[in-house]
């Protein structure tokens, strides 16, 4: 139980809201405050849910309210002769836009500054599913509600193409390492999805966007690939800054006051790495025992940087910072960018030339 703010004494009760992610959240006034509490979700709400939202989808289907949404906008599929992209989260969609530029209809579900993990599909959303030609997403536990979309629409949807990223790719399971915190009853380690923070890794989905693209749309497929084969030496230029950081440092340790969502970037270049969390957990307060044992190793293994993550809380890494003395400074997963940033045209290339300087300073 988590309290969050204090309220007004006339407000009074409480709320559960179930997610399509099998997570309740309960909210309840205790002493004038309101208090959080999250726990799994009966099966029958979860199925409540979902069926809530494929029976608005269907009710807009067949009401005539097929409609391409874009920015706020609505537009009725492919009227402007473009195809229809929707790419669930951020890398996905930036490759897109390096690839195709203004000559596809782009869309990205996950809003700017939202949390990839906590995400809920509207029906709009479900709508813009429908209405795509190419549908990009993560693929992992975490984008069950993806296929569960896909398996309502299928009869309806015999022209879209699908590309499940964590399929593209040779997928490792998240890993425990000493030290970290495991959630409540979790099973076997799941697929860790984090696919895109490996540059070769990008590289990979990015060429099996390229030739969904070209089967879609062969009329720029020229276009199309004259724009990866220049993104493609971007990210190999990208790799190469990596390796360089790595290889000429004295030390290949990183520790994280946060979630770990960077099992394939460690991998890729032969990092050891401390956490408290594996990447897709939604638990973001630790233990004491969790973050005494960061803060010794932190200060046994002399490291002058602790790491959190985007969008993240940063208490947990400020706690460790203040103990160690140790810079808190951001590697960024690419799950998603804030408004500002996303507003900018902030792309994948960029935050990840900003984490190779980070990573620098953390190693060297």
């Amino acid at each position: 139980m988590k309290r969050l703010f204090t309220i007004p004494a006339w407000i009074r009760g409480e709320d559960f809201i179930p997610r399509p992610s099998g997570v309740v959240i309960r909210y309840e006034i205790r002493d004038q405050y309101l208090m959080r509490t999250t726990y799994p979700a009966e099966p029958k709400v979860r199925a409540l849910r979902w069926g809530m939202l494929i029976l608005i989808f269907s009710l807009t289907i067949f009401s005539g309210g097929c409609r391409w949404i874009e920015s706020g906008r609505t537009r009725s599929a492919k009227a402007n002769g473009k195809i229809n992209v929707v790419s669930v989260i951020f890398p996905s969609y930036d490759f897109v836009r390096a690839i195709a530029g203004d000559r596809v209809n782009l869309f990205m579900l996950l809003p700017p500054g939202s949390e990839s993990h906590s995400y809920e599909p509207s029906p709009q959303d479900i709508i813009a599913i429908k209405n795509s030609n190419l549908l990009i997403y993560p693929g992992g536990e975490n984008s069950a509600w993806v296929e569960r979309i896909l398996d309502s629409i299928k009869n309806l949807s015999e022209n879209m193409t699908v590309l499940n990223m964590l399929d593209l790719v040779d997928a490792v399971e998240e890993e425990i390492v000493e030290g970290m915190e495991v959630e409540g009853d979790e099973e076997e380690p799941a697929s860790d999805e984090h696919v895109w923070t490996s540059p070769q890794n990008a590289k990979v989905i990015v060429a099996a966007i390229t030739d969904a693209l070209c089967e879609l749309d062969s009329a720029n497929a020229d276009f199309f690939r004259q724009n990866t084969t220049a993104y493609s030496a971007q990210l190999d230029e990208l790799d190469a800054s990596f390796r360089a950081v790595v290889d000429g440092a004295k030390r290949k340790t990183i520790i994280f006051g946060d979630r770990f969502p960077f099992r394939y970037l460690a991998d890729a270049y032969g990092l050891e790495y401390f956490a408290a969390f594996p990447g897709c957990s939604t638990d973001t307060e630790p233990s004491a025992a969790t973050v005494a044992f960061l803060i010794n190793k932190v200060k046994s293994e002399k490291l002058p940087v602790i790491f959190h993550i985007e969008l993240s809380n940063e208490r947990m890494a400020d706690t460790i910072s203040e103990a160690t003395g140790a810079k808190k400074l951001l590697l960024h997963s690419c799950h998603n960018l804030t408004k500002n940033d996303f507003e900018k045209g902030v792309t994948y290339l960029d935050v990840q030339k900003a984490n190779v300087v980070n990573l620098k300073e953390a190693l060297w």
